[in-house]
């Protein structure tokens, strides 16, 4: 069995990346990544945290997120945002009555600056057009970088050739 320890930095900024369960592209609709955002919506409703980027694709999504001060409690968060999810995209369970929607894990990094939260914000914004979904980040429509343009980190073009500063990242 594993020894695996994450790390838990009481009001912590955190990059996390998430797959479905097999890879089955089971957010490759509006319909149902509406059902992903209400689960975020229901758990950050009784376990707030902020959301500062996030793109979700049909088989894995990217987000960091800022806790609460004091609060380094990202993993039950995680368990009650795939659950909520998951009990509305799959009826069936499997015999541990799970409904095998996500990858039983997920795997965080805790931000250690300003230059490493630029890089991964930028690797989420980023995504879609690395899997060859969309030429642009402003073409995908389930990500932050609209706010983000919003809030003056990115000019709109931004991401039509590869930022230098995300090479060598492999997060997935």
């Amino acid at each position: 069995m594993s020894e695996y320890r994450r790390a838990r930095i009481p009001g912590g900024t955190f990059f996390f990346t998430l797959v479905t369960h097999d890879r089955i592209p089971y957010f490759d609709s509006g319909a149902r990544v509406a059902v992903l955002r209400e689960a975020f919506r229901q758990v950050m409703s009784s376990r707030p945290f902020r959301i500062e980027a996030i793109v979700v694709l049909p088989d894995h999504l990217h987000c960091l997120w800022k806790l609460p001060v004091g609060d380094g409690d990202y993993s039950s968060r995680w368990r009650e945002i795939k659950k909520a999810a998951s009990r509305r995209i799959a009826t069936d369970s499997n015999q541990r009555k799970e409904r095998p929607v996500w990858q039983r894990r997920f795997w965080e990094h805790a931000i250690q600056d300003e230059s490493d939260w630029r890089s991964h914000v930028d690797y989420i914004h980023y995504n879609p057009v690395r899997h060859g979904l969309v030429q642009a980040p402003g073409d995908w429509p389930w990500s932050s970088f609209g706010m983000a343009v919003r809030r003056g980190w990115y000019e709109p073009g931004w991401g039509k050739q590869h930022p230098g500063n995300i090479a060598g990242m492999e997060v997935e």
